[in-house]
């Protein structure tokens, strides 16, 4: 399992994925979370808003990645 490292208290799901190098662009994030591709915590989101915080997993494509401050 990757990590992606944060500075502030969260990060939104979209920057999230884009950060981790899961998707190329802000819009492929919006694509892929709004088709319901993308899991936080095991559960679908489909808020690419979605606030984000350390401890959380995020899963797409296969690939998992931990937040981290």
């Amino acid at each position: 399992m990757e990590t992606i490292k944060i500075r502030d208290d969260f990060i939104k799901l979209g920057q999230a994925i884009k950060l981790a190098g899961l998707v190329d662009s802000g819009v492929e994030a919006k694509i892929e979370i709004q088709a319901e591709q993308v899991k936080v915590n095991g559960s679908v989101e489909f808020q690419r808003g979605k606030k984000i915080y350390p401890g959380d997993v995020i899963e797409f494509d296969g690939q998992q990645v931990k937040v981290e401050n």
